[in-house]
């Protein structure tokens, strides 16, 4: 999982960049806080980031406001490091949509444990977005069964939504997840198949008649 690093100070970013490369995570790493905005804000963006509060270009609860004001289907988890550690400054770091806040100095374990729970947290937000689509899917296949289909009263075609003229079951495989396997209803059995079967049979007593006289 690919998360950001925003930290101007290299030393902070080395060592954090290296412990989460060795957690099996994939580090995006800036020392700017324009450039972490530019990052988060693309549709490939990190789910997970750890953005310091002052940096060069934009600081770090301008980039979470940002981020926020985007309104993304599946919004990252943010996780922003500063030194303030006054009340009112933990308010407007959470207000600007910070999802944690961590004083500097901190304790490396400590923001491993808050990743991992922030790690959780994308995981399941994706997991219910993906329901969410499916159901989505399935809703929409409902409402186009439902709604009123133009049938053939002769040859029982049904005319799409692009005006052309299909079999029942491939209208119905196309708007469904369902297949068909042929058969025969006792009731055509009766009606077509015996039939059939009497006039092949009269068929071949016919020839072996003619072959015999």
């Amino acid at each position: 999982m690919k998360i950001l690093i925003a930290e101007d100070n290299l030393t902070h970013q080395l060592m954090l960049k290296s412990v989460f490369t060795e957690l099996g995570y994939d580090p995006v790493v800036t020392g700017d806080g324009r450039s972490a905005c530019e990052i988060m804000l693309r549709p490939d963006a990190p789910k997970l980031a750890i953005i310091d509060w002052m940096m060069p270009g934009m600081q770090g609860v301008e980039v979470c406001r940002k981020i926020r004001e985007a309104k993304f289907y599946e919004p990252a988890y943010l996780i922003i490091l500063t030194a303030r550690d006054a009340s009112e400054d933990i308010v407007k770091g959470l207000k600007a949509g910070a999802n944690d806040y961590i004083i500097k100095p901190y304790n490396v374990e400590e923001l491993q444990v808050r990743i991992g729970v922030g790690r959780r947290f994308v995981e399941l937000q994706t997991m219910l977005t993906g329901r969410i689509k499916e159901l989505e899917a399935a809703q929409a296949q409902i409402m186009t069964l439902q709604k009123i289909v133009p049938i053939c009263t002769y040859c029982k075609k049904i005319r799409n939504d692009n005006q052309y003229w299909q079999q029942v079951e491939s209208f119905i495989t196309e708007h469904s997840q369902t297949h068909f396997s042929h058969s025969v209803c006792p009731d055509c059995y009766q009606k077509h198949v015996l039939p059939m079967l009497a006039e092949q049979k009269n068929s071949q007593n016919g020839k072996l008649t003619a072959e015999n006289s």
